[in-house]
Protein backbone atom coordinates (compact mmCIF):
# COMPACT_ATOMS: atom_id res chain seq x y z
CA UNK A 1 0.00 0.00 0.00
CA UNK A 2 1.15 3.55 -0.72
CA UNK A 3 0.23 6.52 1.45
CA UNK A 4 -1.62 8.25 -1.38
CA UNK A 5 -4.05 5.30 -1.48
CA UNK A 6 -4.82 5.34 2.25
CA UNK A 7 -8.30 6.20 3.50
CA UNK A 8 -8.79 9.24 5.74
CA UNK A 9 -9.09 6.87 8.71
CA UNK A 10 -5.79 5.17 7.84
CA UNK A 11 -4.07 8.53 7.41
CA UNK A 12 -5.16 9.52 10.91
CA UNK A 13 -3.88 6.17 12.19
CA UNK A 14 -0.52 6.68 10.45
CA UNK A 15 -0.22 10.16 11.96
CA UNK A 16 -0.92 8.68 15.39
CA UNK A 17 1.74 6.00 14.75
CA UNK A 18 4.37 8.67 14.08
CA UNK A 19 3.44 10.84 17.06
CA UNK A 20 5.86 11.10 19.95
CA UNK A 21 4.75 10.90 23.56
CA UNK A 22 2.34 8.00 23.17
CA UNK A 23 2.75 4.22 23.33
CA UNK A 24 0.99 1.42 21.50
CA UNK A 25 -1.68 0.96 24.18
CA UNK A 26 -2.47 4.67 24.16
CA UNK A 27 -2.77 4.62 20.37
CA UNK A 28 -5.21 1.74 20.57
CA UNK A 29 -7.36 3.58 23.16
CA UNK A 30 -7.72 6.49 20.77
CA UNK A 31 -8.38 4.26 17.75
CA UNK A 32 -11.07 2.28 19.56
CA UNK A 33 -12.67 5.58 20.55
CA UNK A 34 -12.69 6.62 16.90
CA UNK A 35 -14.27 3.32 15.92
CA UNK A 36 -16.88 3.28 18.69
CA UNK A 37 -17.98 6.87 18.14
CA UNK A 38 -17.41 6.86 14.36
CA UNK A 39 -15.76 10.22 14.95
CA UNK A 40 -12.15 10.84 13.89
CA UNK A 41 -12.44 14.58 14.31
CA UNK A 42 -12.36 14.62 18.09
CA UNK A 43 -10.24 17.43 19.43
CA UNK A 44 -6.57 17.14 20.26
CA UNK A 45 -7.38 17.61 23.93
CA UNK A 46 -9.90 14.77 23.82
CA UNK A 47 -7.28 12.45 22.30
CA UNK A 48 -4.81 13.47 24.98
CA UNK A 49 -7.33 12.74 27.73
CA UNK A 50 -8.10 9.32 26.24
CA UNK A 51 -4.65 7.92 25.51
CA UNK A 52 -1.73 10.05 26.70
CA UNK A 53 -0.08 9.87 30.11
CA UNK A 54 0.11 13.22 31.96
CA UNK A 55 3.91 13.41 31.85
CA UNK A 56 3.94 13.01 28.05
CA UNK A 57 1.08 15.31 27.09
CA UNK A 58 3.19 18.32 26.15
CA UNK A 59 5.38 16.16 23.88
CA UNK A 60 2.36 14.56 22.22
CA UNK A 61 0.60 17.90 21.71
CA UNK A 62 3.66 19.44 20.08
CA UNK A 63 4.29 16.36 17.92
CA UNK A 64 0.68 16.11 16.69
CA UNK A 65 0.63 19.79 15.72
CA UNK A 66 3.94 19.55 13.85
CA UNK A 67 3.07 16.41 11.85
CA UNK A 68 1.54 17.82 8.69
CA UNK A 69 0.28 15.52 5.93
CA UNK A 70 3.18 16.65 3.75
CA UNK A 71 5.61 15.69 6.48
CA UNK A 72 4.07 12.23 6.85
CA UNK A 73 3.98 11.71 3.08
CA UNK A 74 7.71 12.45 3.02
CA UNK A 75 8.33 10.06 5.91
CA UNK A 76 6.44 7.25 4.23
CA UNK A 77 8.39 7.71 1.01
CA UNK A 78 8.47 4.49 -0.95
CA UNK A 79 7.82 2.23 2.04
CA UNK A 80 5.39 -0.63 1.62
CA UNK A 81 3.07 -0.98 4.57
CA UNK A 82 -0.11 -2.43 5.99
CA UNK A 83 -2.26 -1.03 8.74
CA UNK A 84 -4.17 -3.21 11.17
CA UNK A 85 -7.25 -2.57 9.03
CA UNK A 86 -5.71 -3.62 5.70
CA UNK A 87 -7.20 -6.74 4.12
CA UNK A 88 -3.74 -8.32 3.87
CA UNK A 89 -2.96 -7.92 7.59
CA UNK A 90 -2.47 -11.46 9.03
CA UNK A 91 -5.64 -12.74 10.68
CA UNK A 92 -3.78 -14.59 13.44
CA UNK A 93 -1.82 -11.45 14.34
CA UNK A 94 -5.06 -9.52 14.74
CA UNK A 95 -5.99 -11.88 17.57
CA UNK A 96 -3.07 -11.16 19.92
CA UNK A 97 -3.44 -8.80 22.87
CA UNK A 98 -1.31 -5.96 21.47
CA UNK A 99 -1.16 -6.23 17.67
CA UNK A 100 1.05 -3.77 15.75
CA UNK A 101 -0.73 -0.75 14.33
CA UNK A 102 1.40 -0.99 11.22
CA UNK A 103 3.59 -3.50 9.41
CA UNK A 104 6.27 -2.44 6.96
CA UNK A 105 7.45 -5.00 4.45
CA UNK A 106 9.66 -5.82 1.50
CA UNK A 107 9.16 -8.91 -0.63
CA UNK A 108 6.29 -11.28 -1.29
CA UNK A 109 3.33 -10.10 0.77
CA UNK A 110 1.32 -13.18 -0.23
CA UNK A 111 3.41 -15.20 2.23
CA UNK A 112 1.32 -13.67 5.03
CA UNK A 113 -1.62 -15.69 3.71
CA UNK A 114 0.26 -19.01 3.97
CA UNK A 115 0.47 -21.36 6.96
CA UNK A 116 3.42 -20.28 9.10
CA UNK A 117 5.54 -21.87 11.79
CA UNK A 118 8.20 -20.05 13.79
CA UNK A 119 11.67 -21.30 14.66
CA UNK A 120 13.67 -19.65 17.45
CA UNK A 121 16.64 -20.55 19.58
CA UNK A 122 20.13 -19.69 20.72
CA UNK A 123 22.23 -17.12 18.88
CA UNK A 124 25.32 -19.10 19.86
CA UNK A 125 23.79 -22.29 18.55
CA UNK A 126 25.72 -25.51 18.15
CA UNK A 127 26.15 -27.88 15.23
CA UNK A 128 23.41 -29.95 16.88
CA UNK A 129 20.93 -27.06 16.38
CA UNK A 130 21.86 -26.82 12.71
CA UNK A 131 21.31 -30.57 12.27
CA UNK A 132 17.92 -30.32 14.01
CA UNK A 133 16.87 -27.57 11.58
CA UNK A 134 17.97 -29.74 8.68
CA UNK A 135 15.89 -32.61 10.05
CA UNK A 136 12.69 -30.68 10.82
CA UNK A 137 12.42 -27.94 8.21
CA UNK A 138 12.60 -29.82 4.86
CA UNK A 139 9.49 -31.94 5.63
CA UNK A 140 7.65 -28.81 6.79
CA UNK A 141 8.56 -27.11 3.53
CA UNK A 142 7.19 -30.13 1.67
CA UNK A 143 3.91 -29.64 3.57
CA UNK A 144 3.85 -25.99 2.42
CA UNK A 145 4.67 -24.39 5.75
CA UNK A 146 6.38 -21.00 5.60
CA UNK A 147 9.28 -20.76 8.04
CA UNK A 148 9.29 -17.64 10.25
CA UNK A 149 12.21 -16.40 12.33
CA UNK A 150 14.04 -13.27 13.42
CA UNK A 151 17.21 -13.11 11.27
CA UNK A 152 19.48 -13.37 14.32
CA UNK A 153 22.65 -15.43 14.38
CA UNK A 154 22.34 -19.10 15.25
CA UNK A 155 19.01 -20.90 15.07
CA UNK A 156 17.21 -18.02 13.32
CA UNK A 157 19.70 -17.99 10.46
CA UNK A 158 19.82 -21.79 10.32
CA UNK A 159 16.03 -21.86 9.92
CA UNK A 160 15.91 -19.22 7.17
CA UNK A 161 18.79 -20.86 5.30
CA UNK A 162 17.29 -24.33 5.54
CA UNK A 163 13.97 -23.11 4.15
CA UNK A 164 15.70 -21.39 1.24
CA UNK A 165 18.02 -24.31 0.53
CA UNK A 166 15.06 -26.68 0.39
CA UNK A 167 13.10 -24.42 -1.97
CA UNK A 168 10.64 -23.33 0.66
CA UNK A 169 9.51 -19.89 1.76
CA UNK A 170 10.63 -17.88 4.75
CA UNK A 171 9.71 -14.67 6.58
CA UNK A 172 12.21 -12.63 8.60
CA UNK A 173 10.70 -10.40 11.30
CA UNK A 174 13.21 -7.73 12.31
CA UNK A 175 13.52 -5.23 15.18
CA UNK A 176 14.39 -2.14 13.14
CA UNK A 177 13.33 -0.25 10.06
CA UNK A 178 13.79 -2.09 6.79
CA UNK A 179 16.67 0.22 5.90
CA UNK A 180 18.74 -1.40 8.67
CA UNK A 181 20.04 -4.94 8.98
CA UNK A 182 20.93 -6.39 12.38
CA UNK A 183 23.25 -8.15 12.81
CA UNK A 184 25.34 -6.71 9.98
CA UNK A 185 26.76 -10.18 9.29
CA UNK A 186 23.26 -11.27 8.17
CA UNK A 187 23.13 -8.73 5.34
CA UNK A 188 23.51 -11.25 2.46
CA UNK A 189 20.70 -13.36 3.95
CA UNK A 190 18.63 -10.22 4.57
CA UNK A 191 19.03 -9.20 0.94
CA UNK A 192 18.01 -12.60 -0.36
CA UNK A 193 14.94 -12.79 1.88
CA UNK A 194 13.63 -9.35 0.97
CA UNK A 195 14.13 -10.02 -2.74
CA UNK A 196 12.74 -13.56 -2.88
CA UNK A 197 10.71 -14.06 0.30
CA UNK A 198 9.47 -11.50 2.89
CA UNK A 199 10.98 -9.18 5.51
CA UNK A 200 8.56 -7.70 8.02
CA UNK A 201 8.79 -5.05 10.76
CA UNK A 202 6.52 -2.78 12.78
CA UNK A 203 9.19 -0.06 12.59
CA UNK A 204 9.47 2.49 9.80
CA UNK A 205 12.61 3.63 8.01
CA UNK A 206 15.29 5.40 10.08
CA UNK A 207 14.51 3.24 13.14
CA UNK A 208 17.62 1.57 14.51
CA UNK A 209 17.29 -1.64 16.56
CA UNK A 210 16.92 -1.02 20.30
CA UNK A 211 17.08 -3.58 23.10
CA UNK A 212 13.37 -3.23 23.91
CA UNK A 213 12.42 -3.80 20.26
CA UNK A 214 13.39 -7.47 20.34
CA UNK A 215 10.71 -8.77 22.75
CA UNK A 216 8.17 -6.77 20.70
CA UNK A 217 9.55 -8.35 17.52
CA UNK A 218 9.14 -11.77 19.17
CA UNK A 219 5.42 -11.23 19.72
CA UNK A 220 5.00 -10.81 15.95
CA UNK A 221 6.87 -14.05 15.26
CA UNK A 222 4.59 -15.82 17.75
CA UNK A 223 1.50 -13.95 16.55
CA UNK A 224 1.67 -14.82 12.85
CA UNK A 225 2.66 -18.46 13.42
CA UNK A 226 0.46 -21.45 14.19
CA UNK A 227 3.25 -22.84 16.33
CA UNK A 228 6.73 -22.04 17.63
CA UNK A 229 9.59 -24.54 17.69
CA UNK A 230 12.40 -23.81 20.14
CA UNK A 231 15.83 -25.33 19.48
CA UNK A 232 18.49 -24.71 22.14
CA UNK A 233 17.60 -22.04 24.67
CA UNK A 234 19.19 -21.10 27.96
CA UNK A 235 17.10 -20.61 31.09
CA UNK A 236 16.89 -16.86 30.42
CA UNK A 237 16.60 -16.09 26.73
CA UNK A 238 14.52 -14.25 24.16
CA UNK A 239 13.44 -17.61 22.76
CA UNK A 240 11.60 -18.37 25.99
CA UNK A 241 9.86 -15.00 25.77
CA UNK A 242 8.66 -15.95 22.29
CA UNK A 243 7.48 -19.34 23.55
CA UNK A 244 5.63 -17.74 26.46
CA UNK A 245 3.94 -15.26 24.12
CA UNK A 246 2.94 -18.15 21.86
CA UNK A 247 1.40 -20.03 24.80
CA UNK A 248 -0.47 -16.92 25.98
CA UNK A 249 -1.97 -16.52 22.53
CA UNK A 250 -3.04 -20.14 22.16
CA UNK A 251 -0.31 -21.22 19.76
CA UNK A 252 1.37 -24.63 19.83
CA UNK A 253 4.85 -24.69 21.37
CA UNK A 254 7.40 -27.33 20.44
CA UNK A 255 10.68 -27.80 22.29
CA UNK A 256 13.57 -29.93 21.09
CA UNK A 257 15.38 -31.70 23.94
CA UNK A 258 19.15 -31.64 24.20
CA UNK A 259 21.85 -32.90 26.53
CA UNK A 260 20.76 -33.01 30.15
CA UNK A 261 23.99 -31.38 31.34
CA UNK A 262 24.03 -28.61 28.73
CA UNK A 263 23.10 -25.07 29.80
CA UNK A 264 22.13 -24.50 26.18
CA UNK A 265 19.22 -26.94 26.55
CA UNK A 266 17.88 -25.97 29.99
CA UNK A 267 15.32 -23.60 28.55
CA UNK A 268 13.90 -26.25 26.23
CA UNK A 269 13.73 -28.78 29.03
CA UNK A 270 11.83 -26.33 31.25
CA UNK A 271 9.41 -25.66 28.39
CA UNK A 272 8.75 -29.39 28.09
CA UNK A 273 8.14 -29.60 31.85
CA UNK A 274 5.69 -26.69 31.49
CA UNK A 275 3.68 -28.45 28.79
CA UNK A 276 5.44 -27.76 25.49
CA UNK A 277 5.47 -30.68 23.05
CA UNK A 278 8.67 -32.70 23.37
CA UNK A 279 9.76 -32.72 19.73
CA UNK A 280 12.01 -35.44 18.39
CA UNK A 281 10.64 -35.71 14.85
CA UNK A 282 8.65 -33.64 12.40
CA UNK A 283 5.60 -35.85 12.99
CA UNK A 284 5.40 -34.39 16.52
CA UNK A 285 4.85 -30.99 14.91
CA UNK A 286 2.56 -32.04 12.08
CA UNK A 287 0.27 -34.06 14.35
CA UNK A 288 -0.31 -31.10 16.66
CA UNK A 289 -0.75 -28.51 13.95
CA UNK A 290 -3.27 -30.68 12.14
CA UNK A 291 -5.72 -29.86 14.96
CA UNK A 292 -4.83 -26.16 15.31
Amino acid sequence: MKYQQATDFEKQLIKLYYCQGIGLQGCWKIIWYWLETKEMRCSLEEMIAIGVLPQHRAVFRRSWEQLTEEHITQKMGEQNYLTFFSAEYPMLLRQIADPPLMLFYEGNLQLLQTTMIGFVGARTASLYARKVCEKLIPPLVTENYTIVSGLANGVDSFAHESAIRNRGKTIAVIASGLDHCYPASAFPLFQQIRQEHLVLSEYSHDTKPQRHHFPLRNRIIAGISKGICVIEAKERSGSLITAQLAMENGREVFAVPGEMISDQSKGCHHLIQDGAKCTISVSDILQELAFF
